[in-house]
């Protein structure tokens, strides 16, 4: 099951790579397509936005069932289908007539790149030897995170000399190239038996991270005490608890919640989580202060947040390289502490806070994240035995997503808040009330980051231990 060979690793590391970098780049990509889409179907801003809103639910909905398909199908043909899926869906958005089929296909889209994020994750786990899955997931991370900052500049130049459909129609020989890759050259293999279909496990799992998913999304358009999002959030809430004991009752659960008895896992898991937090934390407010505060440019508030970006996705593959080395601890105590220091100065940012000191802050900021992301990672998913290592994946991916959406609404709807209670209070303007209110945001940023640095230490106590924990 091992690849021991230095081509066959490169050659299936370029299809992990790929796949995972078409699924995250396909996040950011549509964006800036939004007028040029409008224009053509005349449709509203309120609609059109649902090609990135269905994207980013569907992802969030298909998460928790990869590991159970990777268990019946082996992840081999599951990573074939999705990148199938994934591909023939680009072609759909392609030959869409109007608004309606391009959400559609393009919500059909999100389902197979939500499955290949955590496909391709797995398979680092299942075909990789130990020694060389640090390394390759610095480089699934080194995709996670370049997408995003090649997102916006490459989909704005392809709509602008080869229409939004080019932004499709690049997935497509990307996808073919993969499939052929995975087909040859991943080893087909299965790690469990077959199992029955938790029918009614997987109802309650997708109602309930629909229903969440959407509650934290429009939260902050309803109104978070509104009937209709308190409805969702409670619901989505009652069904997942049903959903978790459930899968904890029966013998053939969907998501083999036992991951959890992993100690590292849980640790990790929720580190991990608090990282995330972290990281929209910085993707929302930054730009919100430059373009609100400062009145700059998307344009120019892009390469002020580009530096940062390029370092956290460069320092990826090498943070892997030192991870064989020195473990986890080491790595993701240095980056709590960056991530604690550089948001607690992002709170104490005014009015004529130079443009140079953000775009500082944000790269030491992100190279805090750096050294968080891929160690907490590999911690969590090395310490899972290979049997489980795909319904961990899932776990991991489907709380990314969640914690995502749920941050971005809740910091909005904070900043909201905090700037109309600094404009009652007396703030001298509307830009001094917003960066008072971004300040305050900031640190309560800062205090969820702090949450994670005695927590930090526990990895370095199961470090010590020299045995592994027993699969179950």
């Amino acid at each position: 099951m091992n690849t021991q060979d230095k081509s066959s690793f490169w050659l299936i590391m370029s299809a992990i790579f790929f796949g995972n970098f078409l699924a995250v780049l396909s996040i950011t990509t549509i964006n800036v397509a939004f007028p040029v889409v409008m224009e053509q179907f005349d449709a509203t801003l309120s609609t059109t936005q649902w090609l990135m809103a269905g994207y980013l639910l569907a992802t969030g909905i298909v998460a928790p069932i990869v590991g159970y398909m990777g268990d019946q199908l082996s992840y081999k043909r599951l990573f074939v289908l999705a990148l199938l899926g994934f591909t023939l869906s680009s072609l759909l958005c392609v030959v869409a007539w109007n608004i309606e089929t391009l959400i559609a296909f393009r919500i059909t889209q999100g389902v197979f790149g939500g499955m290949i994020i955590p496909i391709t994750m797995t398979i680092i786990y299942q075909v990789f030897p130990r020694e060389r899955q640090a390394y390759a997931m610095g480089l699934w991370s080194l995709a996670s995170m370049l997408a995003p900052v090649i997102g916006p500049t490459l989909g704005g130049w392809l709509v602008q000399y080869f229409g939004w459909k080019s932004i499709f129609i690049l997935n497509i020989p990307i996808g073919l190239i993969s499939m052929v890759i995975v087909s040859k050259f991943i080893p087909f293999y299965r790690l469990t038996g077959k199992k029955r279909f938790d029918f009614l496990g997987f109802l309650t799992v997708v109602a309930g991270s629909s229903l969440l998913l959407l509650s934290f999304s429009h939260g902050n358009d309803w109104g978070w005490g509104s009937w209709k999002t308190l409805s969702l959030l409670i619901s989505g809430i009652l069904l997942l608890l049903f959903f978790i004991k459930w899968e904890l009752r029966i013998s053939s659960p969907l998501l083999q919640l036992k991951v959890f008895k992993f100690p590292r896992f849980r640790y990790s898991l929720i580190l991990n989580c608090i990282v995330t937090i972290s990281l929209y934390t910085g993707t929302l407010l930054v730009p919100l202060y430059l373009q609100t505060v400062l009145k700059l440019s998307p344009m120019d508030t892009g390469l002020i947040m580009l530096p940062g970006a390029v370092v956290m996705a460069a320092a990826s593959p090498i943070i892997g390289k030192f991870y064989d080395r020195i473990g986890p601890f080491r790595l993701v105590i240095t980056g709590v502490l960056i991530i604690v220091a550089a948001t607690l100065a992002f709170s104490g940012i005014g009015v004529h806070t130079s443009v140079l000191y953000i775009s500082l802050l944000q790269l030491v900021r992100c190279l805090g994240i750096a050294l968080c992301n891929m160690p907490l990672t590999n911690a969590a998913m090395s310490a899972v035995s290979s049997e489980y290592s795909g319904h961990a994946s899932s776990i991991t991916n489907w709380a990314r997503q969640g914690l995502a959406s749920l941050s971005i609404g809740i910091f909005s709807a904070l900043v909201v808040s905090r700037t109309s209670y600094y404009l009652g209070a007396g703030a001298s303007t509307q830009r001094a009330a917003t960066t008072m209110g971004i300040d305050d945001v900031f640190m309560i940023g800062t205090l969820v980051a702090v949450i994670a640095i005695p927590l930090t230490f526990l990895l370095r106590v199961k470090k010590k231990k020299t045995a592994h924990p027993a699969a179950l």
